[in-house]
């Protein structure tokens, strides 16, 4: 048994010998093919590793914390609302970010200052203010200290009419005329800041005054006894609280609970930067949506060059499996190779991952994808994060090496050097993977919003990978009916035509990687400018007006009646932009869908907007009302006289009752409510909008110097853009998809020139061979001039039918059009296809059509 043993460990080491020398020589003969795979396994390094960096730095992420920089604790509203549904049997929650200020009862600030260990606990309310045409922020001066914002020049203010201004907003002595509530009033500076320019302070009184709800506070900022733990300190906070039961001022669902928060830390930057938390959800979903396509692509690419470069090689591997070669070391000698190039490329790529993801981080500040309050941080264990991806992207070399070596491996001795045919089991998968991508449009034609967008982007997954494993019967297909335009071209045509009917499964590598890129590129692009195309048309529809007037700093109390009395105008709206959620279920699930809407005053609505209305009235739209998109209101089976239930910004739910349906949802977003019932829950409104038309023989410029006298402080806008509805998350979706069309692009560059590029260099031979037989060099050309052509042709088409598929169903239910692609994105596609595919046929065999004579054939 010993000698066995001893005998059994000496195999081994001879094994492992073998299989180390196979590989070592292996790696040396083969370095082009292996340059390629190299390649590809750096970008898919570096991408994962970008993606990942991003990701971890969008997990840690928090607000910033600067008007609270010097409390120890921040009281506020639960700026959460949540919805739970039963789904398979257990209930399940979502929860979403609020953006408008859930305020707290103003009898927390009592409860607060009788804890033992606070030493200071501070009111904080804000409210907007015009300033000189501007938008600024109001704020109480005892809030200032909890910056702190020490005055640099002059005193507090101390009576009703004074001030203390930001820097640059204005020198002690100056007077200064505020918008507030729609109201001029005068005040004097009477002390200046190191805060920001921005920012008025007022006396306390006046603020809570001003802010129009005295029984009602924004927060509670904190200062603690010296020596207090803070930790220990929010924890008495937290329970006096609710010990004495203070909730959030408001109507909250049921269900969704409105505890006050007690918050430390990082955390105190929540109660300032209120869009913060739901950006940084909206990130994460996004940068995960965008890694898990990227890492599907990359597992397509890997794969595919991988198995390419041992495809070119299955002669050999064959010949070795004849020899003698047992399938372990042929499995391990293959193993090694992949694993010492996959080694290499994964630390390079890993390297350029940082420099990436800083790319990454400059392109979202540059396009303002995310709020000025949000902080990515990266503490230092995550900068580790390539290396795991770098692991990863090794682990899947591995993985495609065993089983682009399975088949040689497996295989007998003496069957070892036959070249298989794709069996049936091949193309029953590929089928069914094509009818479970054709079910997945299916489902994307009957649902909306994001579920759509999702189901959309998984059929195209499906169908590109359904192509993948049909591409040798997809290629022979192409070439039935491309044969015949070919060999119209002469000689070099009749060759094309003969070579790519022979090797229909060289062909079907070769266009896998152009359908990849004109799917998923096509996709992407068209699913955004199909709906930016179709809601831009009907904002230009919708659009009657003639004037607009508005105001940054806040319009002027009563300026839309007066408007209205303007000699000459005959219709005037106010619009105020905000969101809402809607909660419902989804496929068994619940959901909290985020959706931009608009407040408008209904009064001869349709003079200056046309919503295209298909049911009620919409001169009925008051406060507990609610006018809803066609599409909408066909999804939640409601018509006029139902009732529909929303959360509005701050959290609040109210039941509305539906006066109208309208056909422009696009445009206008999904709900129109009254103004009046929007503002109500909006804790600080932007700059509004009134929308005038002019009567058809009104004199322009007599009504726009009306205007301007009718509304102080405005400015009267000729030709206004049309009123269109955006997600707050747009510029972020742009980014997201620049980001995954480049990496998809540069993926599928790394793909076809270096699965073409194998391709022509195992095709050496048989080139030398038909120079030797007769062809010429021009029409050797020819023929790999119009192979190229085929490949083009055939991975253009089959790849904007898969796109056809998704893309019709998401617009079909999104837009009620058809899908939409700028003519300049698709041209810019088809000439990277095209570039890309005559520089990986034609250089690499440069060299074997150069001279008169070719070289032997085995050379």
């Amino acid at each position: 048994m010993k000698a066995a043993a001893l005998s059994a460990a000496s195999g081994g080491r001879r094994g492992r010998k073998v299989t180390a020398l196979l590989a070592a020589r292996a790696t040396r003969a083969h370095r082009k093919a292996w340059a390629a795979v190299f390649a590809a396994l750096t970008l898919t390094s570096l991408l994962l590793g970008a993606f990942g960096l991003t990701l971890a730095s969008a997990w840690s992420a928090h607000p910033r914390v600067e008007r609270y920089a010097g409390a120890d604790l921040v009281v506020a509203g639960d700026q959460t609302t949540r919805f739970s549904a039963m789904s398979l049997g257990d209930r399940e929650t979502v929860s979403s970010g609020l953006t408008e200020r859930v305020r707290i009862p103003r009898t927390a600030l009592a409860v607060v200052r009788e804890v033992p260990g606070v030493r200071t606990a501070v009111a904080d309310v804000e409210f907007p203010v015009g300033l000189a045409g501007r938008s600024a922020t109001g704020r109480p001066w005892d809030a200032a200290r909890l910056a702190p914002y020490p005055l640099r020049t002059g005193r507090a203010p101390q009576r009703a009419d004074e001030v203390v201004t930001g820097g640059g907003a204005g020198r002690v002595g100056t007077r200064l005329t505020l918008r507030t509530g729609g109201r001029d009033a005068a005040y004097t500076v009477v002390g200046v800041t190191g805060g920001p320019r921005a920012a008025v302070w007022f006396t306390g009184a006046q603020a809570h005054r001003l802010a129009g709800h005295p029984d009602a506070l924004d927060a509670i900022g904190v200062v603690a006894e010296p020596g207090t733990d803070t930790g220990e300190l929010a924890g008495r906070v937290r329970k006096a609280l609710d010990t004495a039961g203070v909730t959030d001022v408001g109507h909250r669902a049921a269900g969704d609970p409105a505890a006050v928060r007690v918050l430390t830390g990082h955390d105190r930057g929540e109660a300032e930067h209120l869009d913060a938390a739901p950006a940084r959800g909206e990130l994460l979903m996004a940068l995960a949506s965008v890694a898990g396509t990227v890492v599907l692509v990359a597992l397509l690419v890997v794969t595919s060059t991988i198995l390419q470069a041992l495809r070119q090689r299955s002669h050999e591997l064959g010949l070795l499996r004849a020899v003698g070669a047992t399938p372990g070391q042929l499995r391990g000698a293959v193993g090694r190779e992949v694993g010492r190039v996959a080694a290499w490329a994964a630390l390079v790529g890993a390297a350029g991952a940082v420099p990436a993801y800083l790319g990454l981080r400059a392109l979202l500040d540059a396009r303002g994808a995310l709020p000025t309050g949000l902080d990515l941080t990266l503490p230092a264990p995550l900068w580790l994060a390539p290396l795991a991806t770098a692991a990863v992207t090794v682990l899947v070399a591995r993985i495609a090496a065993l089983i682009g070596c399975s088949g040689a491996a497996t295989a007998r001795p003496a069957e070892a050097l036959r070249e298989r045919a794709p069996g049936r089991a091949r193309r029953a998968a590929g089928l069914a993977l094509l009818i479970v991508g054709a079910g997945s449009a299916g489902t994307a034609a009957l649902q909306q919003g994001a579920t759509a967008a999702a189901a959309a982007g998984a059929a195209a997954v499906t169908m590109v990978i359904a192509c993948a494993v049909l591409g040798p019967w997809i290629a022979e297909g192409a070439l039935r009916l491309l044969g015949a335009p070919l060999r119209l071209f002469g000689p070099g045509g009749r060759l094309a035509a003969a070579n790519c009917a022979a090797s229909a499964h060289r062909l079907g590598a070769a266009i896998t990687p152009i359908v990849l890129v004109t799917a998923f590129a096509g996709v992407q692009l068209a699913g955004g400018a199909t709906l930016t195309h179709a809601g831009d048309a009907q904002a230009r529809q919708t659009l009657r007006a003639d004037l607009a007037v508005r105001a940054d700093g806040g319009l002027p109390a009563g300026a839309v009646e007066r408007i209205r009395e303007v000699p000459g105008v005959r219709a005037a709206t106010e619009v105020v932009p905000g969101t809402v959620l809607l909660a419902r279920r989804q496929l068994g699930s619940p959901e909290l869908e985020r959706l931009p809407v608009f407040g408008v005053t209904p009064e001869r609505l349709t003079g200056t907007l046309d919503p295209g209305v298909r049911d009620g009235d919409l001169t009925r739209l008051r406060p507990g009302t609610v006018a809803v998109g066609a599409d909408r209101a066909d999804s939640l089976g409601v018509r006029p006289g139902s009732t529909v239930t929303l959360r509005f910004g701050d959290g609040q739910q109210a039941r509305l009752r539906v006066v109208a349906t309208y056909e422009r949802s696009l445009a206008l977003g999904d709900f129109l409510l009254s103004r009046d019932e929007l503002l109500r829950h909006t804790s600080m409104p932007g700059a509004g909008r009134i929308l005038v038309r002019a009567e058809p023989d009104a004199d322009r410029k007599a009504v726009t110097k009306a205007l301007a006298q009718a509304a102080p402080g405005a400015r009267v806008e000729r030709d206004p853009a049309p009123v269109r509805g955006e997600s707050t998350d747009q510029a972020l979706v742009e980014v997201v998809s620049v980001a995954v069309v480049g990496a998809i692009g540069g993926f599928t560059v790394i793909a076809v020139l270096s699965t073409l590029a194998l391709i022509a260099v195992g095709r050496r031979p048989e080139l030398r061979l038909l120079r030797l037989t007769g062809a010429g060099r021009g029409q050797l050309r020819r023929m790999l001039r119009l192979e190229a052509a085929a490949t083009v042709v055939t991975g253009l088409v089959v790849g904007a039918v898969v796109a056809s598929v998704p893309l019709l169903a998401f617009s079909t239910a999104m837009a009620g059009t058809v899908p939409y692609l700028p003519p300049v994105q698709a041209a810019v596609i088809v000439a990277v296809v095209v570039i890309t595919t005559a520089a990986g046929i034609l250089p690499p065999v440069r060299a074997t059509l150069r001279g008169r004579y070719p070289g032997a054939v085995g050379r």
